[in-house]
């Protein structure tokens, strides 16, 4: 195998330490510093061996990095995504690319401008199961697609707003989770053209959103609906159902059903139904589980950054691809506010 790929991480937070975990564990990966004021992260980088550096700027010009994780607060992508552009240096930047659409598109424009790759961080879409899902989508399988129904909801525990940039602007469950999910439907289902939505902040009062209710229109014809929430106790939500994270424990229910004119799909569990002896509602109906073989998507989300890097292969979610998802919760936010359908 090749040398390892120098990856440094910006971040040392919840998702900056996962990832952090996953390039120490990849073979084509190899960790070399962590980026972050906080005396925390000067101590994990103590205990893994690695350099630390509280910026971008204090990075030295000698042994430098061949990519960088940016994994900061949503307010400081765009800054942290430019100085790697000013240092010519490839970028997976987590979801989203920015909290605005305008900032995101300086972001993503700057990189094409410098033949810069930029990678965004919706690892979902390199699970095999969302792959095996698209797959039967795009064959056929599910006939014209129809509707689209989806829910997040889980409860945030209160220490988790104890972080002050999670309750202010910039934030929210709309921005932080459904962006994930909205991502996979676009990913699974098509460019979405148009979204009407409420939303509500009834329950904590912060400056963001508690929970919100969704309608989308996809380019193909289909509609879809989705509800949110980050303060009922449920188990309805990626994160419980489709077993990524440990960190969560597993429900055996569905986040998403996609329907189609020859048959439906619920994932993740990836049941497909149809009626095989004609479609009817009176004939009898039969579930097909489809296959796959479980990979951790964090763990292939770096893959795939080292091979961009070593010019092998092309980004599964690019910077442009993360733009066009953040334009659908844009669109989203601005519906919730004004009460009207709202194009994308």
């Amino acid at each position: 195998m090749a040398r390892p790929v120098r990856l440094v991480v910006a971040g040392a937070g919840l998702i900056g330490r996962r990832h952090i975990e996953h390039i120490r564990a990849r073979p084509e990966a190899l960790l070399t510093s962590i980026i972050d004021p906080a005396p925390s992260a000067r101590d994990l980088a103590q205990t893994l061996d690695v350099d630390w550096f509280p910026s971008l700027h204090d990075m030295p010009t000698q042994n430098r990095p061949e990519g960088v994780v940016i994994a900061t607060p949503n307010q400081m992508h765009v800054a942290h995504g430019l100085a790697c552009v000013d240092a010519g240096l490839p970028a997976l930047i987590e979801k989203p690319l920015a909290d605005d659409v305008a900032a995101a598109q300086v972001l993503v424009e700057a990189f094409e401008r410098a033949g810069i790759a930029l990678l965004t961080g919706h690892h979902r879409r390199h699970n095999p199961m969302i792959q095996r899902a698209k797959a039967e989508i795009d064959g056929g399988r599910l006939g014209r697609i129809v509707a689209v129904n989806g829910m997040f909801w889980l409860i945030k525990p209160s220490e988790y707003f104890d972080v002050a940039w999670r309750r202010e602007t910039g934030a929210g469950p709309v921005l932080i989770n459904l962006i994930h999910d909205i991502d996979l439907l676009r990913h699974l289902c098509g460019d979405i053209v148009a979204v009407q939505a409420a939303q509500s902040s009834q329950v904590r009062g912060y400056a963001v959103e508690d929970t919100a209710a969704i309608i989308l229109h996809f380019a193909c014809g289909a509609l879809g609906t989705f509800s949110v929430s980050d303060t009922i106790q449920a188990p309805w939500s990626y994160e419980f159902t489709s077993g990524e994270n440990p960190a969560y424990s597993r429900t055996p229910e569905s986040c998403y059903q996609i329907g189609g004119t020859q048959a439906s799909l619920a994932i993740p569990q990836l049941d497909l139904w149809h009626h095989p002896d004609g479609a009817s509602w009176w004939a009898p109906i039969a579930r097909e589980r489809l296959s796959y073989e479980m990979h951790d998507p964090l763990g292939l989300q770096i893959a795939n950054f080292c091979a961009v890097i070593r010019g092998t292969a092309a980004p599964v979610v690019s910077g442009r691809e993360g733009l066009k998802t953040l334009r659908v919760i844009d669109a989203i936010k601005r519906a919730a506010e004004c009460g009207t359908r709202v194009p994308v």
